[in-house]
């Protein structure tokens, strides 16, 4: 005997119901019996999984009795059935990534109520479970940032702006939103903030402005010069189309076992307003170490845009950010692109 415990299917003895009955074969035959109020229930059920265990039963020749809840043939497994009477709740969780755990705050539920029509009398209710379109993520950039004259780096005119890869650290926070457009396409947009650190090559780099524009030169104090940088602050917006092959509707993490077997990559484009920008020497003076600070605009251009590209696979994520538009303002400065790539965390 194979038993299915369908309280959800269930009717009131009082109230006739419809008999439905399905020929199968010369001389097999399938009848449901199926109250009016039960119809908007029987929806979320999937009588062919039902059929295929059962017929697995026969093929094996299996005499035992087998009861199974309901909630293993609800549709897409996504669904609460519960009951007023017993107060017991079978949890299905939807499964869109290899995790069986969910962070209620970002999912909906919808409740629908059926008719006192079970054979106990017994109130039915389905909650419908929902993963919200948009979910919400804090993330890190933490890479390396340079410089590009003419598609080169300064160093083989060895340049004074000649930047230092070890050192020249490119930090960005972002606070983006994953909003699903379709199964596995997705846009992920949002704002933060971010620094450009150009250490340069040449330790006494110095840098001045004056009414012509800016001025690279090297310092002649003699000190001992350990380091010489320029910082730029900018707060940006990003909107980046994304392709994510298993179609986590949250954005992927590092170290996170949900995105195992997941690939993903997007390309879009971002804008940013410089907020702050200063170089730094740092040297030592009569065997003290000191830091020399000077915040100015260095006529770097207040506007930074250009393209980013995000690669991910399993639990790692990569970015590659390039400025479309030069760092300083035209005229005013070399013909310098900057460029950063590195982690998402």
């Amino acid at each position: 005997m194979f038993v299915v415990g369908m309280g959800q299917l269930a009717f009131a003895q009082s109230t006739p119901a419809d008999t439905v009955v399905i020929k199968i074969g010369e001389s097999s035959k399938v009848i449901f019996a199926i109250h009016k109020n039960d119809l908007q229930t029987i929806k979320y059920y999937d009588f062919q999984a039902l059929m295929n265990d059962m017929i697995t039963k026969l093929e094996n020749n299996d005499g035992t009795n087998v009861s199974t809840p309901p909630s293993n043939y609800l549709k897409d497994q996504d669904r609460v059935v519960s009951t007023d009477k017993q107060d017991e709740v079978t949890y299905e969780w939807p499964k869109d990534t290899e995790s069986d755990e969910r962070d209620d705050d970002d999912d909906e539920w919808i409740t629908y109520e059926g008719n006192n029509s079970s054979r106990n009398g017994e109130r039915q209710v389905i909650r419908t479970y929902r993963g919200k379109r948009t979910t919400h993520s804090l993330n890190f950039d933490i890479g390396t940032n340079n410089l590009l004259k003419d598609g080169k780096f300064p160093d083989s005119g060895n340049d004074l702006y000649t930047v230092k890869p070890f050192g020249s650290w490119y930090v960005g926070i972002n606070s983006i939103q994953r909003t699903r457009l379709a199964n596995k396409f997705f846009l992920e947009w949002g704002v933060g903030v971010s620094w450009y650190n150009f250490k340069f090559e040449n330790q006494q780099t110095i840098m001045s402005k004056d009414n012509v524009g800016v001025n690279f030169a090297i310092d002649t104090r003699d000190l001992d010069f350990k380091k010489s940088k320029l910082t730029a602050s900018y707060i940006n917006a990003s909107f980046v189309p994304v392709i994510d092959f298993g179609g986590n509707r949250r954005k992927p993490m590092v170290f996170d076992s949900r995105n195992a077997n997941s690939f993903r990559i997007g390309v879009g484009p971002y804008v940013g307003y410089r907020i702050d920008s200063y170089t730094k020497q740092v040297f030592e003076e009569s065997g003290d170490k000191k830091r020399n600070r000077n915040h100015d605009s260095f006529y770097l251009d207040n506007i930074r845009y250009g393209g980013r590209l995000q690669i991910g696979f399993q639990d790692v994520d990569l970015f590659f950010n390039y400025d479309m538009n030069e760092l300083f303002t035209s005229g005013k400065g070399p013909a310098l692109n900057a460029f950063s790539f590195g982690v998402t965390f």
